[in-house]
């Protein structure tokens, strides 16, 4: 009876255990939920009864419970997120990917991809940050699933809301995996990227960034035969969009740099690069290599062209006035007048050149060094998805009636320059030659700049050009010699008058009358002439010539071209490795009391960096700080990214966070992502393993504070 009743015992207790068993599997089975909630206490208990009751052994583990759960819920999370996706239900989405993330990890590539597409299609920002942080997620833990469609989907609706950084991380991460979108997916980036300053920033170095990755696969191509470079190597037309953004933000030494690049890369310049150039090195006064431009666009005889090549010759034109090169902008001046008129009428509206292609090489840099390089451009070409703004960049040459021409404040700035220069006879030889050179409106131009002189007292220059015109054969009109002679005798100028007087009989003018009859007769005329004339033609009757070069003459007198020179001089020692020459140029550039400018210290900071003398840049440092604190130097942001970049690839870190600082303060964007990537490629391994416990000297501790101080700032630690 004992046995019976322990068989039954027995048999009770593996019927409970088979009860509880299907307990669990039936937990399994329609609440998903529970099982992993309780998973680990119910399989411990059920492993407690299979270690005794060796009858039970037989049944499903835990590992075989989770493959029947995890079947059936991942299929079922999977099913509730590709019908949301495809009903575009954000929450429901989102909600659906977020729990399957959570359980398994991330789903498949096509899923990820119709995620972060659909984020990217929701106008509010909450999503686009939750896009956003998606694929920094993805990127950490399996970057395979990224493709560049969404990614550049995303970034294109970031750009449009005004967020240029988290789509600039975006679009590196995209350059980062190696598959990269076509460049008409990438010009529509940039020209999103470019609209604001902090955009314009970071497309400089996205663009820096794709040339050195064409540049890379382009030099490896055995090893990267399934790469072709020329399909992702940068358009024309991205180039011209970051330049001009340099241009419009001014950073005309990132400019600088990406127009080295152009040739590199085997890019073909087209009629905007060459603007928004001649625009960049006016702004850091390149004179030469706009010379070495203009002999190809001379050649251009396009109505189309010239009115956009205006831009050219009004930068051009500039910088002559800025070096002082009198003769160079009398030429250029009377070559635009010779100029005949085009026939070509033109519509208002830009196209893509239908002519033959003409390219032709243009020296950039010296032609005795080697680190000069040659730009293929096509002067007759103009690429119609971007052009340059012709109607935003013209003060001293105008585009009238077919031709282009000088302007008013062009001439204006040439009186001036001859008066200062104590250079009259070569403003006469100026005005000689439009006189008996030129068919138009603009041989009229020698009365009109000796009006001006005598409107503005500038009587000794009058009286010069008036003697040289006589001397040339060319007849002057009564009204200017009366005109100067009364002036004469406003300002009771009697030796003067009597000379010209002379002068105006050997002309045939006041011939029957004595000298004493004819100053008479001047004064007499003068007191009789109405109040009201005096006061129109003192003021109101002033013509634009004559205001623009009152305006002119009251300038002060500037060195505006020796701060050219030396810059020019110091920048060719620093190019060719000179860095003794270059100095010495600087130290005589001050000894001159000609303050340094950006683009000096620019120089000279490329010099050091060339040669890898980074303790020298600290130094030169210490003195821009003290220019900058006495307020003699301006503030400028590529300047500070340049020390920022060096400091930070020779070790320095306390100047790295000296300059952040300076950054901060002055509320300039600091580009985090390349700091942090910059650090990784020079400094990885650099303290890490150091405690401040362990460090010998006091300048050891310091140096690792301030590395760790980086590393948090740029978010490594």
């Amino acid at each position: 009876m004992m046995r019976g009743f322990f068989g039954l015992c027995q048999f009770g207790h593996r019927f409970s255990c088979v009860a509880f068993a299907a307990e669990v599997v039936g937990n399994v089975s329609y609440a998903g939920g529970f099982f992993s909630k309780y998973n680990v206490f119910c399989t411990s208990a059920l492993c407690f009864r299979m270690h005794y009751n060796p009858s039970l052994q037989h049944l499903c583990t835990k590992t075989q419970y989770e493959g029947l759960w995890e079947g059936s819920s991942s299929a079922t999370l999977l099913r509730k997120l590709e019908i949301a996706l495809k009903d575009d239900g954000v929450n429901e989405a989102w909600e659906a990917f977020s729990n399957f993330r959570r359980l398994y990890g991330f789903p498949e590539q096509h899923l990820v991809s119709k995620m972060i597409i659909l984020l990217s299609y929701s106008s509010s920002c909450h999503w686009l940050h939750k896009a956003y942080d998606l694929v920094l997620a993805v990127q950490n833990e399996k970057p395979n699933l990224l493709h560049y469609d969404p990614l550049t989907r995303l970034a294109l609706t970031l750009l449009r809301t005004q967020m240029p950084i988290p789509a600039s991380t975006i679009l590196r991460i995209v350059l980062g995996n190696g598959k990269l979108p076509p460049m008409d997916i990438w010009s529509t980036l940039f020209f999103h990227l470019v609209k604001t300053q902090t955009g314009s920033y970071l497309a400089s170095d996205i663009l820096v960034d794709i040339c050195e990755f064409v540049l890379h696969h382009t030099s490896n191509a055995k090893r990267f035969k399934n790469m072709n470079a020329n399909a992702v190597k940068p358009s024309i037309t991205i180039f011209n969009l970051v330049l001009n953004s340099c241009a419009k933000f001014g950073s005309p030494l990132k400019a600088q740099q990406i127009i080295e690049l152009i040739p590199r890369v085997g890019v073909v310049a087209d009629a905007n690069t060459i603007i928004i150039i001649a625009q960049i090195y006016e702004m850091i006064g390149q004179h030469d290599e706009l010379k070495k431009l203009k002999k190809h666009i001379d050649g251009v005889s396009s109505a189309l062209l010239n009115r956009h090549y205006r831009q050219f010759y009004d930068c051009l034109l500039s910088l002559h006035f800025k070096y002082n090169d009198i003769d160079s902008a009398a030429e250029l001046i009377l070559d635009l007048c010779q100029r005949p008129k085009s026939v070509q009428s033109f519509s208002g509206l830009y196209a893509k050149s239908n002519g033959p292609q003409t390219y032709c090489m243009v020296q950039i840099g010296s032609n005795n060094l080697r680190m000069g390089y040659k730009i293929m451009v096509e002067p007759n070409q103009i690429q119609n998805d971007f052009v340059v703004d012709a109607q935003s960049y013209s003060k001293l040459v105008l585009f009238t009636d077919g031709k282009l021409v000088p302007s008013k404040r062009a001439l204006a700035k040439l009186i001036n320059c001859c008066v200062k220069e104590r250079k009259v006879d070569k403003l006469s030889n100026f005005l000689i030659n439009i006189q008996k050179n030129v068919d138009s409106k603009e041989a009229n131009l020698c009365l009109d700049v000796m009006d001006a002189c005598i409107q503005l007292r500038l009587l000794d220059t009058a009286h010069d050009i008036l003697d040289n015109m006589e001397g040339a054969g060319i007849p002057i009109g009564s009204k200017t010699y009366i005109s100067l002679l009364r002036t004469y005798c406003r300002e009771n100028m009697l030796e003067e008058s009597k000379v010209l007087l002379k002068q105006m009989r050997k002309v045939g003018l006041l011939v029957n009358i004595s000298d004493e009859q004819a100053l008479f007769q001047c004064i007499s005329e003068e007191s009789a002439a109405n109040p009201c004339d005096k006061i129109t033609a003192t003021s109101v009757g002033k013509s634009p010539l004559v205001e623009y070069l009152d305006r002119e003459l009251k300038e002060e007198y500037s060195k505006y071209h020796l701060t050219y020179e030396f810059n020019s001089s110091i920048q060719f020692f620093c190019q060719a490795k000179m860095i003794e020459d270059a100095l010495k140029t600087f130290k005589r550039m001050q000894q001159r009391n000609i303050q340094p400018t950006v683009q000096t210290f620019s120089h000279l900071v490329y010099g050091y960096s060339l040669l890898k003398m980074y303790r020298e840049i600290t130094i030169l440092w210490g003195d821009i700080r003290r220019r900058l604190e006495d307020g003699v130097l301006t503030v400028d942001r590529d300047l500070f990214e340049l020390f920022l970049w060096n400091f930070l690839k020779g070790g320095y870190f306390e100047r790295v966070l000296e300059i952040i600082n300076y950054m901060i303060e002055q509320n300039m964007y600091i580009d985090k992502w390349k700091c942090k990537r910059e650090f990784l490629k020079f400094h990885k391994n650099l303290y890490r393993s150091l405690k401040a416990s362990h460090t010998r000297t006091d300048a050891q501790s310091k140096r690792l504070e301030h590395v760790r101080a980086f590393r948090r700032w740029v978010g490594i630690d």
